[in-house]
């Protein structure tokens, strides 16, 4: 379906826009009026995912979508979470490049030119990276640079620090992204994982147009935990590693606690010893069952099946949403 300005242009460059929305009725038509303007050259669609949002987000994306055929929708019977929108974006989208950024307007709409200029130049991915030295607090600075860290070294994907949602794909690489049925999504490693030729374009986030932020502590360590276990088994490489090293150190102790008990009267002095080492052990075990736990977590819900969404309203009408 293609946008306002399409109608005398050709379907060979349409744009898609995706853009995930969970209570975000401040910003809808903030971004929707920006976008327009920056996409008119183009054929284009606007395609908005409402995350199960408990505000006017709704009603407003519908007001639009009646004004201007390029607005598209769906709507989730429920909220499904920030990445399982943008996939729902991309799996929906028709475009021959698809844009996917957030409602927020943390994510400059202004260099959505640039990224396409990049993709007519021939690179299939045109990714993002934010800049944290500006607009962004000390303890997100921080906890960015933790979590691109920890990623880095415990996965054999390797992904850009700073590197955000905020992208550009061309029509191939949607394709191959709808092939992967994966439960527990991670959108920037499948993209990293995937190939093709990608450019990084660097950026300085907006601060928030209004409401606030939906990735809390909590989310951001279930995405963390998603993105090393979804493209690495070096946790449990290490967690083998650590079984040997002290399983190896308990033998030796093991040696010292017979020789003391034997040749030596002081045993009751080791006692306070002893039971730091149990409980230190004890932990160190603790952290290895939970890690082999994630995984096997990650299989019993692979193996269910289940969709990553459920899509109650939309008004798409074609095989996808049938």
């Amino acid at each position: 379906m293609p946008g306002k300005s399409s109608l005398s242009g050709s379907k060979k460059n349409m744009v898609s826009v995706v853009i995930p929305c969970y209570n975000e009725a401040e910003n809808i038509g903030e971004i929707y009026h920006k976008l327009t303007k920056l996409l008119n050259p183009h054929p284009y669609e606007i395609l908005f995912v409402d995350d199960g949002s408990s505000d006017p987000t709704l009603d407003i994306i519908k007001q639009f979508a009646r004004d201007d055929q390029a607005v598209r929708y769906v709507s989730f019977s429920r909220n499904f979470g920030h990445q399982n929108a943008l996939k729902a974006g991309i799996d929906l989208a028709c475009g021959d490049c698809v844009i996917s950024l957030d409602a927020d307007m943390q994510h400059p709409p202004e260099l959505i030119p640039e990224l396409i200029r990049k993709w007519e130049e021939g690179y299939e991915v045109v990714y993002t990276v934010r800049d944290d030295r500006k607009n962004i607090g000390f303890f997100d600075r921080i906890a960015s640079r933790t979590f691109y860290r920890l990623l880095n070294f415990f996965s054999e994907t390797k992904i850009e620090p700073g590197s955000a949602d905020f992208r550009l794909l061309d029509r191939k690489v949607v394709e191959e992204l709808k092939k992967l049925g994966e439960h527990d999504l991670f959108l920037r490693g499948m993209v990293n994982w995937i190939g093709f030729q990608q450019y990084a374009i660097p950026f300085v986030p907006n601060k928030r147009q209004a409401g606030k932020t939906k990735y809390s502590l909590g989310r951001r360590i279930h995405l963390a935990t998603a993105g090393i276990t979804s493209f690495s088994t070096r946790p449990l490489k290490i967690s083998i590693f650590f079984g040997f090293l002290f399983a190896f150190s308990a033998f030796l102790y093991g040696l010292y606690a017979i020789y003391e008990a034997l040749f030596t009267d002081n045993t009751i002095t080791g006692w306070a010893s002893l039971i730091v080492s149990v409980l230190f052990i004890g932990g160190i075990q603790l952290i290895m069952i939970g890690i082999v736990g994630e995984y096997l977590g990650k299989l019993f819900l692979e193996n269910k099946r289940r969709p990553n969404y459920i899509i109650r309203e939309t008004n798409i009408k074609n095989e996808q949403t049938a």
